[in-house]
């Protein structure tokens, strides 16, 4: 989607809102009525919203009543690690919190939180050059800590950064097998691979809407009938293990969101992956031209990756130089690293899996939606050489 004359090649940050969706998004905004309300305006809104939700939980695999909306992603998957861990602990279980290395900075500071301030162990189970988590390697980290002793595991379905999808049926048939909850980051996998909840293993799945051209704010924990996690919000107990008004318009617009790019059976829809998969390639083929030291990051194409992903490292340039020089061209990415409070750090995520700090400090990921456009791609290309060569003139100070 060119937006405002630009290309815009950063769906994996927010993707944009299709007019069908903000449509209807506005349409829901009109609803009268809090969904909690007994009278009649409020049962129509909650109407709205509870077919919204019974849209959402079909085509993610789960039960109407495991499906919690959230304020987004950040915000489930903070219900998930901590509610989770505290209903553990309450249980008997260990203090152990078993999360794997370059998970996405909500999962991570979450996780440091309960480290910090509920006694938790927290342990960083490796990932390998690709971005992968071995099952094996699950599997000998529970072994070390011992099955008994661990809350709870997290892991992301599909990396955010450099788009590696992991075994989830298997990690979390682990989990399972040692009676351990598994929670999973589907953020960035949602609406790019297929995502099944009950089919997963999963005890919790946190999702977000504006990933998929919803709104901002707006995200959903789902959380297994028989898995139970204290609540983060108390104030009126609107959704299981979460109080607050909720967001009708939200809802309704999530759910349009996923229509749009999943089928009946909630997987991407075929026609939409074909076309990113192959702006990828064209993406890819012009990075290489460019620059042909780049290296792609992450697993090889194929289905062990994100359709939508492209992540390079380019030798001798900082990362942040060439997004600065690419947007005074016209074209949005973004780095590999995370920016915290305004000071740039090299990705976790490549450091983790092995890359040299001065060849992680090059990093650019490039992500596509189904809106983008093979003028975006060239637009990019265009634009790279010149920004490379800047960039790698002004050297990594």
């Amino acid at each position: 989607m060119m937006v405002g004359g630009n290309a815009y090649l950063d769906h994996a940050a927010t993707s944009p809102m299709p007019d069908a969706v903000l449509d209807a998004y506005v349409e829901a905004l009109r609803t009268v009525g809090n969904p909690a309300s007994t009278h009649g305006h409020g049962q129509r809104a909650s109407q709205v919203l509870e077919s919204a939700r019974d849209r959402v939980a079909r085509l993610v695999g789960c039960d109407h009543a495991e499906l919690i909306f959230t304020a987004g992603g950040t915000e489930s998957i903070n219900l998930a690690l901590k509610g989770l861990y505290w209903s553990r602990r309450r249980a008997g279980a260990g203090p152990v919190v078993l999360v794997a290395a370059g998970e996405h900075h909500a999962t991570v500071e979450a996780a440091e939180w309960l480290r910090d301030t509920q006694d938790a162990e927290l342990v960083w189970v490796p990932i390998d050059e690709r971005g992968l988590l071995a099952p094996d390697a699950l599997a000998a980290a529970i072994d070390e800590a011992g099955a008994d002793r661990i809350a709870v595991v997290s892991f992301l379905w599909a990396n955010n950064e450099v788009g590696t999808v992991q075994p989830v049926r298997e990690l979390c048939r682990i989990a399972a097998e040692h009676g351990i909850p598994a929670h999973v980051d589907a953020v960035s996998a949602l609406g790019q691979v297929p995502i099944d909840f009950a089919e997963s293993g999963a005890a919790a799945l946190s999702l977000s809407a504006h990933k998929v051209g919803g709104p901002v704010g707006v995200g959903a924990l789902v959380l297994g009938r028989r898995v139970t996690a204290d609540a983060l919000l108390h104030g009126g107990s609107q959704q299981r293990s979460r109080s607050g008004t909720q967001d009708v318009a939200g809802a309704v617009a999530f759910a349009a969101a996923l229509a749009l790019v999943l089928d009946e059976d909630g997987r991407p829809r075929a026609s939409t992956i074909e076309h990113v998969e192959s702006l990828r390639e064209r993406l890819i083929s012009g990075v290489r031209a460019a620059d042909p030291s780049a290296v792609l990051r992450g697993a090889p194409l194929g289905p062990g990756r994100l359709p939508g992903n492209a992540h390079f490292t380019f030798p001798g340039c900082q990362g942040d130089s060439l997004v600065f020089l690419l947007d005074a061209a016209g074209v949005s990415v973004s780095v590999g690293s995370a920016c915290q409070a305004g000071v740039a750090e090299i990705s976790h995520v490549l450091l983790a899996m092995g890359v040299a700090p001065d060849e992680a400090a090059g990093a650019l990921r490039f992500t596509l939606g189904h809106a983008t456009r093979p003028a975006e791609v060239d637009a990019l290309v265009r634009a790279l050489p010149g920004a490379v060569r800047a960039a790698r003139a002004a050297g990594l100070s």
